[in-house]
C-alpha cells in the first residue's frame, strides 16, 4: 500500500466530548475534562478528494450506491481452518477472509505461541506473515524450532512501522498476518509515542482497512492492563471482528481461550489447551480436566453442567463453610459472581431453613473456569449445604438450575444437551428443574430427580 508524502494534518480530539483543538493542552476547552486530548490524523493538508483517495485516507464513497438489501448477493462466509480445532471452534468454525481478530491475555500465557503454531500449520496451504515488534527474527525462529513447527509458506518480519509493514504485505500478498503486538506499532503520520492511545487506534485502523480491502485475515496480539482489559483505547475492540482472551491460572498448564466478541460465531465460545514442551496442545475432552477425578465424593463438592458457547462442560463447584471469628463473616467466590453468592445464601436461609449467617463461606469453581450463567445456583447451594453438614452428596450426582428469590427452581436452556453430557461421563443421578426433565423421567441410564422448590432439592441431595 503506497503512502503519501503530503504533510498530514493532525488535531487533538477530546475523548469525552469530541472537541477538536489545534494543539495539546491539559484541559479540554469545550467540556472542561482533564487529560482527555489525544492526537488524531485527519488527512493530507489541502488534498483534493481524488488525492485523498489515492493516499488511502478516504474510501471510494462516490463509487458507492444505495442498493435494496433484497437485491444484494451474499454467500456463507468462506472459512479456512487454522489446523487447530479448538481455535477453529472459538472463531466459529475457522478463519474468515478479511477478518480482524484481537487476541489478549496476560504476559507469557501463550498468545504468541498459539498464533505461531497456527501460522505454521496453515503455511503449507495458506501463506502467512508473522510481524514481530517485540522479538528478533532469531528469537522467533528459535521458538519455532523448539516447537518443531513446519515453516514452509511462513515468512517473518521484524518491524513496527505500519507503513513499511503494509508495503511488505502488498509485495508478499499473504493470506494471514499476525501483528505481535498492536501496542508496539506506530504510524509516522502521528507524533505520539508508540503505545499511546492515538498510535494504537490509528495503527489498528490502517491494518483493519488493509484487511477489508484485500481479504487478508489479520490477528492482532494485545497487551492487557492490570484490570484484565486490552490496553489502549476501548474503540480498538469495536474496530475488530472478534476479541479473544487467553486465560489460565498461575502454575497450571491448562489454558482457556474465550471469545468475548465474534461477528462470525458464538460469543463466550471456549477452547481448552494444555501447555507442554512442544507448545499448546488441544484438550479433546475438556470436561475431564475440570473434574477432580477422585474415587469418592467429598463433602462440599457438587458437579454441574455449564454451557460455554456451543459446548456443555462438566465442572466441579467446591464450597467450604467454617465458623467465622469475625463479626462480619466473609463471602468469597472464585469463578462466580460475588453478589450472587450473597443472594443465594439469603435464599438458602429464607426458603431452605439453613443458617450460615455466622459462617465464613468460600466457593470455588475448579479448573479456573468462570461460570457466568444462572445454572450454577443450585449446585452452589448443594455444595454449601454439603460442607456445612460435612456430608458428601450421593456419588455420581450432578445438578443444575436457577434459584429464584422465592425459592423456586427454574429451568435453564439446553437441558437435554446437559443431561446427555452427564450421561456420557457416567453420572447416574441428576437434580434438575421440572422444565428440564426429559420424557420418561430418565435419560440413558441417568436417573433424573425433578424439583420445583429449594426445599425439595435439599432433601433430594
Amino acid at each position: 500500500m503506497a503512502t503519501s508524502s503530503a504533510k498530514i494534518r493532525t488535531a487533538y480530539v477530546c475523548g469525552d466530548c469530541g472537541g477538536e483543538h489545534g494543539k495539546w493542552q491539559g484541559q479540554c476547552g469545550d467540556c472542561g475534562a482533564w487529560n482527555t486530548l489525544t492526537e488524531v490524523a485527519l488527512g493530507p493538508v489541502g488534498a483534493t478528494p481524488a488525492a485523498a483517495r489515492r493516499s488511502g485516507w478516504v474510501g471510494k464513497v462516490d463509487a458507492a450506491q444505495v442498493t435494496p438489501l433484497k437485491d444484494v448477493r451474499h454467500s456463507e462466509d468462506a472459512r479456512v481452518s487454522t489446523g487447530i480445532g479448538e481455535l477453529d471452534r472459538v472463531l466459529g468454525g475457522g478463519l474468515v477472509e478479511g477478518a480482524v481478530v484481537l487476541v489478549g491475555g496476560d504476559p507469557g500465557i501463550g498468545k504468541s505461541t498459539l498464533l505461531l503454531q497456527a501460522l505454521a500449520l496453515m503455511g503449507g496451504r495458506t501463506p502467512g506473515l508473522y510481524v514481530t515488534g517485540e522479538e528478533s527474527l532469531a528469537q522467533v525462529a528459535g521458538r519455532a524450532s523448539r516447537l518443531g513447527l513446519p515453516l514452509e509458506g511462513l515468512s517473518a518480519l521484524a518491524e513496527t512501522g505500519v507503513e513499511r509493514i503494509l508495503e511488505h504485505a502488498v509485495a508478499l500478498s499473504p493470506k494471514v498476518i499476525v501483528a505481535d503486538s498492536v501496542q508496539t506499532l506506530w504510524t509516522e503520520q502521528l507524533t505520539a509515542a508508540p503505545g499511546s492511545v492515538s498510535q494504537v487506534r490509528e495503527a489498528a485502523a490502517r491494518l483493519v482497512r488493509y484487511a477489508k480491502e484485500t481479504g487478508t485475515a489479520v490477528f492482532l496480539v494485545g497487551h492487557v492492563t492490570k484490570e484484565g482489559g486490552i490496553a489502549g483505547p476501548r474503540v480498538l475492540e469495536h474496530m475488530v471482528d472478534a476479541v479473544l482472551y487467553f486465560e489460565g491460572d498461575q502454575g497450571s498448564r491448562f489454558r482457556i481461550l474465550r471469545a468475548f466478541k465474534n461477528r462470525f460465531g458464538a460469543v463466550n465460545e471456549l477452547g481448552v489447551f494444555a501447555m507442554g514442551d512442544k507448545g499448546l496442545k488441544e484438550v479433546p475432552n475438556p470436561s475431564a480436566i475440570f473434574l477432580s477425578g477422585g474415587s469418592a465424593q467429598q463433602p462440599g463438592s457438587c458437579v454441574m453442567v455449564t454451557r460455554e458457547g456451543t459446548r456443555p462442560l462438566l465442572v466441579e463447584v467446591q464450597a467450604l463453610v467454617d465458623a467465622s471469628p469475625l463479626s462480619n463473616p466473609r463471602r468469597v467466590a472464585v469463578g462466580l459472581e460475588q453478589n450472587r453468592l450473597a443472594m443465594l445464601l439469603a435464599v438458602l436461609h429464607r426458603h431452605g431453613g439453613v443458617v450460615v449467617g455466622d459462617q465464613d463461606v468460600f466457593v470455588n469453581v475448579v479448573g479456573g473456569i468462570r461460570v457466568q450463567e444462572t445454572a450454577a445456583d443450585l449446585p452452589v447451594l448443594l455444595a454449601v449445604l454439603s460442607s456445612l453438614r460435612d456430608t458428601p452428596l450421593a456419588e455420581k450426582t450432578i445438578a443444575f438450575g436457577e434459584v429464584g428469590l422465592s425459592g423456586e427452581i427454574r429451568p435453564v436452556p439446553n437441558g437435554e444437551e446437559r443431561l446427555r453430557e452427564a450421561a456420557t461421563h457416567g453420572f447416574r443421578r441428576a437434580i434438575v428443574a421440572k422444565g428440564n426433565a426429559p420424557k420418561g423421567g430418565s435419560y440413558k441410564g441417568l436417573e433424573v430427580i425433578v424439583v420445583e422448590r429449594l426445599a425439595e432439592a435439599l432433601s433430594a441431595s
